[in-house]
């Protein structure tokens, strides 16, 4: 059973069609790299795998479901915005996803903020941008998920950190999970993806193994992208 699957999907915004006729099937204990431009319905897809949209035609199953409450447990999704309360501490907001959810890993998560240097007392309107970026992403990979959505999420860290968490990525996840990675940072994150998606006015235009892509091109992920959506 796939973990993600698309069967003839599309999804409609009255005459504009966000996504047409998408089939994919995703497998467990894979980082796939979901790329596009802008408008490509990247964020279409993520709504409708977690149940946020209904598709206009087609399917869309989350380990052989249909978007709903029960998938929804197993879906952790970092978004590309700040999503977290600014009045809340670090150790509050642990205890919040700690008491939220059941497979949230409190000791996975104060690891993580350890070797950040970030402190547990602080608020998070006293942390800078990229700071809570951390915050979020580590609460987001401290669930024990079964499909992993991360939108942008070295968008807004610094060069030095990016490492880390790409590490920290790659560590967090079982070999039961999916890793979805949304971004335009193709060239700083294309060493930890085994597959690629590109999206292209919501069709799929590529669905490939990264490495044999590389090997058969002679292009890195990021050189082929920019080939296949130059201007």
């Amino acid at each position: 059973m796939y973990v993600l699957e698309c069967n003839n999907l599309s999804k409609s915004y009255g005459s504009k069609r966000a996504l047409e006729r998408i089939d994919l099937q995703l497998g467990s204990g894979r980082i796939l790299g979901l790329l596009g431009p802008n408008g490509s319905g990247k964020t279409t897809l993520i709504k409708l795998a977690e149940g946020l949209l209904q598709p206009t035609d087609g399917q869309i199953l989350i380990g052989g479901k249909v978007p709903g409450v029960e998938t929804k447990a197993q879906i952790a999704y970092l978004p590309d915005r700040e999503f977290l309360p600014d009045y809340m501490t670090v150790e509050q907001l642990l205890r919040y996803y700690a008491d939220f959810f059941q497979d949230f890993d409190m000791e996975r998560a104060e690891m993580m903020l350890k070797n950040l240097n970030i402190n547990k007392a602080q608020r998070m309107k006293k942390l800078s941008k990229g700071t809570k970026e951390k915050v979020q992403l580590i609460l987001t990979m401290s669930r024990d998920a079964k499909i992993y959505i991360l939108d942008e999420p070295i968008a807004g860290v610094d060069p030095a950190a990016r490492d880390y968490i790409l590490k920290t990525i790659i560590s967090n996840y079982s070999p039961d999970s999916l890793v979805i990675i949304c971004t335009h940072l193709i060239a700083d994150i294309e060493s930890v993806l085994d597959e690629v998606v590109f999206l292209k006015e919501g069709r799929v235009v590529l669905h490939r193994n990264a490495d044999e892509l590389r090997e058969e091109t002679g292009k890195n992920i990021d050189g082929l992208f920019r080939e296949v959506f130059r201007c």
